[in-house]
């Protein structure tokens, strides 16, 4: 299956090819510990921290930088994908346009060092953290939506050796 994985980078300086394969490479993880057995597409744009504070100010209101934006297509359960995903499929592509991302790398690599682990842990927790997203999780509270997106990012993570050492 092959999804449509666009990766754009704001700065020369972050496009990597590395920093591609890595973000694709937790994407794909993602959905396959989710079991999406369909072809999707995620848009993903590798921003700094005035370009995701323009983005945050510009869609949700909020006038600072932010490590990483998350932008669902569709309301989906946590954990329980649609019995056919029919309805969500683009008729041109034949794919489910999950939705879009931003992650800055900038504050993902201030964060490794606050957290004292690499940069590539740092954006693939990111990653991770925003594709779920799009397929419904959440963490707005501190009860249980927050403790089932916790535990399913630590699998993901596990999953990819993306320890915090």
């Amino acid at each position: 299956m092959e999804n449509n994985i666009v990766i754009t980078c704001q700065r020369r300086s972050f496009s990597n090819i590395t920093l591609k394969q890595h973000i694709k490479a937790c994407i794909a993880a993602v959905l396959e510990a989710e079991n999406v057995k369909v072809p999707v597409e995620i848009n993903v744009l590798v921003t700094d921290d005035q370009g995701i504070r323009a983005i945050n100010k510009a869609y949700r209101d909020v006038d600072r930088e932010t490590d990483v934006l998350s932008f669902p297509m569709f309301e989906l359960t946590p954990g329980q994908l649609p019995e056919s995903w029919d309805d969500f499929k683009d008729p041109e592509t034949q794919m489910v346009p999950l939705g879009d991302m931003a992650i800055s790398l900038e504050r993902a690599k201030a964060q490794a060092k606050e957290f004292g682990h690499s940069a590539k842990r740092e954006v693939g927790y990111l990653t991770i953290h925003s594709v779920l997203h799009l397929l419904g999780y959440d963490h707005m509270d501190e009860g249980p939506m927050k403790k089932q997106m916790r535990a399913r990012e630590e699998v993901v993570l596990a999953k990819l050796s993306l320890t915090r050492d």
